[in-house]
């Protein structure tokens, strides 16, 4: 019985618990947790902030980006003409002019084209008053892409050597070849063929041997 107090007895002794003890250590364990509150917070209002200027510096992007001019999908005349790089067949008109390429603005598709061909006449020996222009009649231009058909452009070879054989000109010969409204007349000056011009001029060295020679 006296172990059994004796037990009793250092089970229940020890230091005594200082209640000013208990107090500051419940003290101090509400001071960490408010400090942990306001540590949250804070952590929280910079984050926000954080993320209200990277929303900003977003939106700044893209109105930077909504400032960038778009180009436009055509640029330049409702018709682009390219000269055809296969090598040209022997003509028996003397000239020819190489198979005319044309792409459209698909907005401004013709249905109708005629070909203006300009010559250089400083080489002419005849005398007298030279037209320097060709103009051809209408031909059918369908679809945003394609070319002028053959027998068009036999026929333009045809009407220039005229024009040269006529003017005496013979050897390289510069032009210049465009496409114009299907309203150009005949006997345009050159302020129609420029205001009815589809294309801009392309330029062109040929060489024109007069298959009868007069001159």
């Amino acid at each position: 019985m006296a172990g059994l107090t004796v037990t009793e007895i250092k089970t229940e002794s020890g230091p005594p618990r200082d209640p000013c003890s208990r107090e500051a250590q419940e003290w101090y364990s509400g001071t960490s947790s408010a400090r942990n509150k306001e540590d949250d917070l804070r952590k929280s209002i910079i984050l926000a902030i954080g993320g209200l200027a990277l929303l900003a510096g977003c939106g700044n992007q893209g109105d930077k980006t909504s400032n960038v001019p778009i180009k436009p999908k055509w640029e330049g005349a409702p018709y682009h003409i390219a000269f055809d790089t296969q090598a040209a067949k022997p003509n028996p008109a003397g000239v020819t002019i190489p198979a005319i390429k044309y792409t459209a603005n698909p907005n401004e598709l013709e249905k109708r084209a005629s070909l203006v061909v300009k010559f250089d006449t400083s080489g002419a020996t005849n005398q007298g008053p030279l037209a320097n222009q060709m103009i051809m009649a209408p031909v059918d231009i369908s679809g945003a892409e394609g070319t002028l058909p053959a027998d068009y452009m036999d026929a333009a070879d045809k009407g220039l050597s005229r024009f040269l054989g006529a003017y005496c000109i013979k050897g390289k010969i510069k032009i210049s070849v465009a496409i114009a409204r299907s309203s150009l007349s005949g006997q345009a000056g050159d302020a129609e063929v420029d205001a009815k011009r589809l294309s801009d001029w392309l330029p062109i060295e040929v060489v024109y041997k007069n298959p009868h020679p007069k001159c």
